[in-house]
């Protein structure tokens, strides 16, 4: 099977669109359509479906998601070992990142990198922790800077993070000098990213903490800004907030929670993405003061 072909077929159910496919992988429209075509009649069913939202797998497609990913990806590392054999350093490198406040460090080590390789692409997927971790397994990222978790990859420690409570101005707790883990339990709380796996939802559990959720989001600034009205407490890494400014007091937690970051590195990866992971143990420093 055609590794190009895989690769036009995760673009277009990516973007929903055989158009903006077409526009993204340098082909036309209908060069694109005939490849979806040309795969559709080695695999016998169709692999694609035009619904509201716009092209969508079917669930054929759906279950052959995995062997499409290995595929494509393979077909990535042919040709970039091929450049790396003729002299060329050419690829693309897909960087999953589960925090806004990583993106300080990450940016400068692409502006770096690219330097260094002008010929290779840099993607950044952006995602929480446990989903980048998995996104490795089914090839949907290169390597990933997260937060620690357990899985089958190798773990490149950068730093040691803490887990800090955002808390309004002139609250009750926020004169003391920490934060007690167990106010979570009482005091209203605005979750970020609920029910998903976090770090947050990953230290209530260690210490059997059901915090008294009276408000949700999926973007801390989000949360943030509703701490800074007083609408309630809530919990984030220290490195998320570092660069806001407003009504909310940062205060550590009583007992401390750290939270180790790093990068995960799935045991065979493209050329392009070594020369990245190698670029970023070179600079493996993560400030987070």
């Amino acid at each position: 099977m055609d590794t190009e072909k895989c690769r036009a077929l995760l673009c277009t159910i990516e973007t929903g669109s055989l158009s903006a496919a077409a526009e993204r992988l340098g082909y036309t429209p209908s060069g694109i359509s005939r490849m979806m075509a040309s795969l559709e009649m080695e695999t016998g069913f169709p692999l694609l479906v035009r619904s509201r939202s716009g092209v969508v797998p079917t669930k054929e497609c759906q279950s052959l998601m995995p062997a499409f990913r290995a595929l494509a990806s393979w077909g990535e590392q042919f040709s970039q070992l091929a450049s790396e054999i003729r002299g060329l350093d050419e690829g693309v490198v897909t960087v999953g990142i589960s925090s806004s406040g990583y993106y300080r460090w990450l940016s400068e080590l692409i502006a770096a990198f690219c330097k260094s390789y002008p010929n290779i692409e840099v993607r950044v997927l952006d995602g929480l922790s446990s989903e980048l971790a998995a996104a490795l397994g089914d090839r949907t990222a290169d390597l990933c800077l997260i937060s620690r978790r357990e899985g089958d990859f190798q773990w490149m420690p950068l730093a040691t993070e803490r887990m800090v409570a955002w808390v309004p101005k002139g609250h009750p707790l926020a004169a003391g000098d920490t934060f007690p883990l167990a106010a979570f339990a009482t005091e209203p709380y605005i979750d970020i990213c609920r029910p998903s796996e976090t770090d947050c939802s990953l230290t209530f559990d260690k210490y059997g903490i059901c915090p008294n959720v009276r408000f949700t989001t999926t973007d801390p600034y989000s949360a943030y800004l509703m701490v800074e009205a007083g609408l309630g407490v809530s919990l984030n890494q220290s490195l998320t907030a570092r660069d806001w400014q407003g009504g909310v007091v940062v205060m550590p937690l009583d007992p401390p929670q750290p939270v180790e970051i790093g990068i995960a590195l799935p045991e065979t990866m493209s050329p392009a993405a070594c020369k990245f992971a190698d670029f970023a143990a070179d600079r493996a420093h993560l400030a987070t003061n």
